[in-house]
């Protein structure tokens, strides 16, 4: 909205706040091309009948591979990244570390340094004791 000047008008009981709308610039001939396609553009808007940009085919190989992945994402199946190959080095590896850390006999970190006349037990709260020999 074009801003206006504000006008008060004052008598003994009410104010009252008057808005004056100023038009600036060119005036406008509402006879042009111009304004005669924007009129009917107005009107198309209104209705929901103005269609922009380029048609959409809905045969076309794209629309189709939307409409799976929209149907795949609706079921909850839609896979996302790059698929991963079950018998590169990578995953034959990860699998063994899986499988030891199921077992047990996956031990992290640095192996234990044995000092000589010391050894390091775990009671049954899981809390480390050390001792003597």
């Amino acid at each position: 909205m074009k801003k206006g000047k504000k006008v008060v008008a004052k008598s003994k009981k009410v104010e009252a706040v008057v808005i004056v709308e100023v038009q600036k610039g060119r005036k406008i001939d509402l006879t042009s091309a111009r304004q005669i396609r924007l009129a009917e553009q107005a009107i198309k808007r209104e209705n929901g009948l103005l269609k922009k940009g380029r048609p959409i085919s809905s045969d076309s190989n794209r629309q189709i591979r939307l409409a799976e992945l929209a149907a795949k994402r609706k079921n909850g199946t839609l896979k996302k990244g790059r698929p991963t190959d079950k018998t590169s080095k990578r995953q034959i590896r990860l699998n063994e570390i899986a499988a030891k850390k199921k077992d047990g006999s996956f031990k992290l970190g640095r192996p234990a340094v044995k000092v000589s006349g010391l050894e390091v037990e775990l009671d049954e709260k899981g809390s480390v004791v050390v001792v003597a020999v």
